[in-house]
């Protein structure tokens, strides 16, 4: 069991480290492992670091009305730039067994978020300059394991909390129109908001050969009212002298939902000292599409989009997420274990954004100097692959680009 337990949390090194950029908003998403630590007492921390390279090629202004020009002709802007930031993912918890049967579970993650920053000397500045997404996580998970079989079945409970905030920030006026000092032409969107899910699962184990399938589901997240402020001081009233959020700053509300999963995730020994893996994951990103933005002063109206007290919004235009993973892991000794793994995300983009499909090749390995203590390290290369996008103010094409990641990761048992 000790050996099959070496060389599990080396795959989940491997899983980990690969799925840090899946689609939509998903940073480090969900993951309840530690849950299933055999020891009566586990805490466990971990960070990866990853390292999109997205390009922007090609890019062409489409809404001549805005004033940027097409491939930087009328203002000097780059027709190809780096859309993406790297960023890193925390994770920590703490796992306690009670009664011999029951396992809590407590962790703070960061599930979403996401960071584009082209900058606003490219073509497409009308549509983005910078936008960044945060989010806080704060999860309870419960588990009750009964025997069946020659193997033990688990039921899975809990709940999370999160905070979901974030800004974007693009060219908002036509560039010829703006008199020196006037203002930069840049308006700003800060939106905050926090909600309550629950997940709910179940789990087959033999401990002795290290076999576990699992299926959880965790729920969507209403964020409930948005708000923000939409900041447009930079934009003079006198571009549009009908528009009343120029030159000034709105305080705004919306609404948005952050989406269900449910997750797969089966592994057993199938030699001596080796171990294979397998999950298949689904999440509702298609529950992100137009998120309309309104005045608080119009609190009273439903803001819907297009509607008659729309300040502005945000197009995501998501289709659901898949993410497939195999792989297989290996005991090197008594102390050191490794895996490697291959998984395919499907991009979760549609006519807009740069998500498409994801393959990555990911590896850790497990160190384990003594019977309390374990050290891992993991990395991830990938290939985001090809495509193009169009909004009603830019196009542009981009190659298949290159992704990387690191993880680091400690677990202290007692």
């Amino acid at each position: 069991m000790k050996r099959a337990l070496l060389i599990s949390t080396a795959l989940g090194v491997a899983l980990s480290a690969s799925q840090a950029f899946a689609g939509g908003l998903e940073r480090g998403g969900y993951n309840i492992d530690l849950l299933f630590d055999p020891s009566d007492y586990a805490a466990d921390a971990s960070v990866t670091y990853v390292m999109p390279k997205r390009d922007l090629e090609n890019v062409r202004d489409i809404n001549p009305a805005n004033g940027v020009g097409s491939n930087g002709i009328g203002g000097g802007r780059s027709s190809g730039v780096r859309d993406t930031e790297s960023y890193a993912v925390p994770r920590v918890g703490f796992k306690a067994g009670f009664a011999e049967a029951a396992d809590c579970l407590v962790q703070y993650s960061q599930p979403w978020g996401a960071h584009s920053n082209p900058g606003a000397d490219w073509v497409g500045a009308n549509s983005n300059i910078e936008t960044k997404i945060d989010s806080h996580s704060a999860d309870f998970t419960c588990s009750y394991r009964f025997a069946v079989g020659p193997g033990q079945f688990r039921i899975i409970g809990g709940g999370y909390y999160q905070e979901v905030e974030g800004f974007k920030e693009r060219l908002v006026a036509p560039v010829p129109l703006l008199a020196p000092g006037a203002g930069s032409g840049v308006g700003r969107l800060d939106l905050e908001g926090n909600g309550w899910g629950y997940r709910v699962g179940a789990a087959y184990e033999m401990p002795e050969i290290a076999l576990r399938a699992s299926l959880v589901y965790n729920s969507e997240v209403d964020l409930g009212d948005v708000t923000g402020t939409l900041d447009l001081r930079q934009v003079p009233g006198a571009i549009n002298p009908a528009n009343p959020f120029l030159g000034r700053v709105t305080d705004v509300f919306g609404t948005a939902t952050m989406p269900q999963s449910v997750e797969l995730k089966v592994q057993s020994g199938i030699a001596p000292g080796w171990l294979a893996f397998g999950s298949v994951k689904w999440v509702d990103w298609s529950v992100l599409q137009t998120l309309p933005f309104c005045p608080t002063a119009f609190s009273a109206v439903p803001c819907t989009a297009g509607g008659p007290t729309q300040a502005t919004s945000l197009e995501l235009l998501y289709q659901d997420g898949w993410t497939v993973s195999a792989g297989i892991g290996h005991k090197f000794s008594e102390t050191i274990s490794g895996a490697a793994s291959l998984t395919w995300d499907r991009g979760t983009a549609t006519t807009l954004g740069t998500q498409t499909d994801t393959w990555t090749v990911s590896g850790g390995l497990s160190y384990t100097p003594s019977e309390m203590v374990e050290l891992r390290f993991g990395g991830a290369l990938g290939v985001l692959t090809s495509g193009s996008s169009i909004d009603d103010d830019v196009a542009y094409d981009f190659g298949n680009d290159f992704v990387g990641a690191i993880q680091a990761g400690a677990r202290i048992r007692f």
